[in-house]
């Protein structure tokens, strides 16, 4: 071969290896695009599918104390050529506890985690994806610690699922020194979180916690021994709740988007606007009725209502005419007066004790003093002739008679923090102590249960001040004489073994209803003494009665000067009743009972142990003068003689049988001076009662029974009853006979 052959030829042969390697550079350049456009998912034909394997299951630690966290955890492994979602399952004791669901790349290990709480002892088993483990729990060792929890909140108390509920918990160490406590977070029995927290001497905090609501439907919530509940709609609604408020006991018949419904109406709805219209006049059968306002604040009878939550919301009404219960009270808040309640609900003239064998009616019980407690932020000063006077006035609006006996405001300075009430009188006892006690206002604690005598749960309706109260009904509706219908409600208080003081605080009212079956009522049972049916003695309407549960699990009745007195009428009211002393040694649940005939209900029933904190009470008495009816008009036909119109002041400095006689219309205007109370000193606050001595009479026929609508015979408060019988008499002494001959001389026959 030539020069120049060779020369072509490898000419040649060095083009052919550029060629290929020009050729191995576009084949590897192609098969990285490959390579990258499969793994980035472009080009699937030929990658393998996201593929899982699971392995080391730990369990850290393997035995831990009762509500002591523990984590358990597993590495998974996607073997395939392609990301994908691994759905872990968590089983305990063969139950599905928990779900995670982890997006695993290609090749990649991750390390799915779960946190466990156990607050039951035992043994337990543990699977996920086949791996299997086991863990213990061990009884918590007992906490010996001073700290208090009070004050559970749950908010809100109605959600949607996966939306957030807010538990919060009032802690305060009342002892001299530092001191811990193991909170215990439980929903329906199953614990979601354990938290330690330590408290200085002295010292308070809120404690709160956050979780997700995972489904519909009631929850009881527990942070150690205090509850509540929660309650878990369809997304997208709210419940509605309208009730009234007012005298009588017929339901209140409104419209929502024009529908007609009656009170108490309960409804599921779904959010959004809503017209809501209640009448302005309502007949309840003894009386009529007029709208005030809306428990919002609206006082317009016909309102929209945005519903976006759980909502309360009552009609507040006011007796303009016919019959509702004793006198009322108005007092003035700077620019009219504004009606409180009715006074004297105890006071009434005619409670019956029992019958005899043979049919007579024995008649017992009834108490004059009745208090109220005023709203300090409201009450005003007002000027009169240059002088600082409370204004209030006591106006007898329906057909009855009263017999003010006694009338006198009470300025209570108490520390910050500190609330202060007194408690109702008891109709069967004539004795009201006039002890202010005092409650701690951030330590009220709530019952373990509340249960009514059909056993139903009333503890959501007594949680909190809303406008809910419990289920009750009117003895009155008894299927028969013999076999009578009482409503009872029991308390668990819990262990209180370290409490120095028990104090029961109430928000409540009685519902007297109607006339009419009270007197076919009493008719059943002289019709059966007729019939020798009836042992003597027999009551016709049992008084209410408070029992308390010694060691042994047996109801003890308690000393009757210290029972459970009867709420006001119509207008709830708050009012306390110390349990300190009442209940037995050895008991480890403090638990008590309320029996009622008549139809009692409660909105708040809490408890509080708090010692009784030092105040300064100043009694403030009046400048009274007592006025005819406006324009002169009554209705009345009660006949008598009556106190004359105009200063009656010293007929009211104390309770001595010496009365205010008025009638239908009749107004005593109460003048307090202001000026005589001093400044309030630092760290102090101030309240308002205001305490009354006063009997009431009906007409027959409209609950008053034995008796005319007279002025005569006058009642006393050392009477057995009313009417009293032929071996009592009202003190017809020197200074009642001058007293009736000076001051009762409105003569109306």
């Amino acid at each position: 071969m030539s020069v120049q052959e060779r020369m072509l030829s490898h000419s040649a042969m060095v083009k052919l290896k550029a060629i290929l390697i020009i050729d191995l550079i576009i084949v590897g350049v192609a098969a990285g695009a490959y390579l990258y456009l499969q793994s980035q998912g472009v080009i699937t034909g030929a990658a393998k599918p996201a593929e899982f394997t699971v392995a080391d299951l730990t369990i850290n630690p393997v035995e831990v104390e009762a509500g002591e966290p523990i984590i358990i955890s597993v590495n998974v492994t996607n073997i395939g050529d392609v990301e994908g979602v691994y759905s872990a399952n968590l089983t305990i004791n063969g139950v599905v506890r928990e779900n995670q669901e982890v997006l695993i790349r290609a090749k990649e290990t991750l390390t799915v985690e779960f946190t466990v709480l156990e607050g039951t002892e035992g043994d337990y088993s543990v699977e996920i994806d086949g791996l299997v483990g086991s863990f213990k729990i061990k009884p918590a060792p007992p906490e010996n610690s001073n700290i208090v929890l009070s004050n559970l909140k749950v908010d809100p108390y109605e959600g949607w699922v996966d939306e957030p509920v807010t538990v919060t918990v009032a802690a305060n160490n009342p002892s001299g020194e530092a001191d811990s406590i193991t909170l215990r977070l439980t929903v329906d029995g199953t614990l979601i979180e354990s938290r330690k927290i330590e408290l200085a001497a002295g010292a308070s905090s809120t404690v709160q916690f956050t979780f997700n609501a995972t489904k519909e439907g009631k929850f009881v919530v527990k942070v150690n021994s205090l509850s509540g509940t929660f309650l878990v709609v369809p997304t997208g609604y709210h419940t509605l709740t309208i009730n009234r408020s007012g005298g009588g006991s017929k339901p209140l018949v409104f419209s929502l988007n024009g529908v007609e419904h009656n009170t108490p109406y309960s409804e599921l709805l779904p959010v959004g606007e809503y017209t809501l219209s209640a009448p302005n006049i309502v007949d309840v059968g003894t009386g009529v009725l007029e709208f005030s306002y809306w428990s919002d604040g609206s006082r317009s009878g016909t309102r929209s209502v945005n519903l976006q939550s759980r909502m309360i919301i009552v009609a507040t009404y006011t007796l303009i005419s016919g019959y509702a219960s004793c006198p009322s009270l108005y007092y003035w808040n700077g620019t009219q007066y504004v009606y409180v309640t009715e006074v004297s609900n105890a006071g009434w003239l005619g409670y019956m004790d029992y019958i005899t064998a043979d049919g007579k009616i024995v008649f017992g019980g009834g108490n004059p003093w009745d208090y109220v407690k005023l709203d300090s932020s409201q009450l005003a000063v007002r000027d009169v002739d240059g002088d600082g006077y409370f204004d209030l006035v006591l106006f007898q609006q329906w057909d009855e008679l009263f017999y003010l006996d006694a009338a006198y405001l009470v300025a209570v300075d108490h520390p910050v923090g500190t609330d202060v009430y007194t408690t109702m009188p008891n109709y069967v006892n004539q004795f009201f102590s006039g002890q202010v006690y005092t409650v701690n206002k951030n330590n009220i604690l709530t019952p373990v249960s509340v249960t009514n005598e059909k056993g139903e749960d009333l503890l959501p309706q007594i949680t909190q001040l809303d406008g809910v109260f419990t289920t009750a009904s009117n003895g009155l509706l008894s299927p028969s004489w013999d076999n009578i219908t009482l409503n009872q409600l029991t308390i668990n208080l819990g262990d209180l073994s370290g409490a120095e003081e028990i104090k029961l605080l109430l928000h409540g009212m009685v519902d007297w209803g109607a006339p009419e079956p009270y007197y076919d009522w009493i008719d059943q049972f002289i019709e059966a003494a007729a019939q020798g049916l009836v042992p003597n003695g027999t009551q016709i309407y049992p008084a209410p009665y408070m029992e308390v549960l010694d060691a042994n699990g047996n109801w003890v009745r308690i000393s009757q000067d210290r029972q459970m007195p009867m709420p006001s009428d119509y207008v709830p009211r708050s009012f306390v009743v110390d349990l300190t002393g009442l209940f037995p040694e050895g008991v480890s649940e403090y638990k008590i009972r309320i029996t009622n005939f008549w139809m009692v209900t409660f909105d708040y029933i809490g408890v509080d142990v708090s010692t009784q904190q030092e105040v300064t009470v100043r009694n403030i008495m009046p400048i009274a003068t007592l006025s005819p009816p406006e324009f002169g008009i009554t209705t009345s036909n009660s006949s008598g003689a009556f106190t004359r119109y105009g200063d009656v002041s010293p007929l009211l400095s104390e309770a001595d049988d010496m009365y205010v006689i008025g009638r239908q219309g009749d107004k005593v205007s109460l003048l307090f001076p202001a000026d005589s109370l001093p400044p309030l000193e630092e760290g102090m606050e101030r309240d308002y009662f205001l305490f009354v001595a006063c009997w009431f009479k009906d007409p027959p026929g409209n609950w008053g029974y034995g008796f005319d609508l007279t002025v005569d015979p006058l009642p006393f408060i050392a009477m057995s009853g009313f009417p009293y019988p032929a071996t009592e008499s009202y003190p017809y002494d020197a200074a009642h006979l001058a007293y009736i001959q000076q001051y009762n001389t409105r003569i109306i026959n």
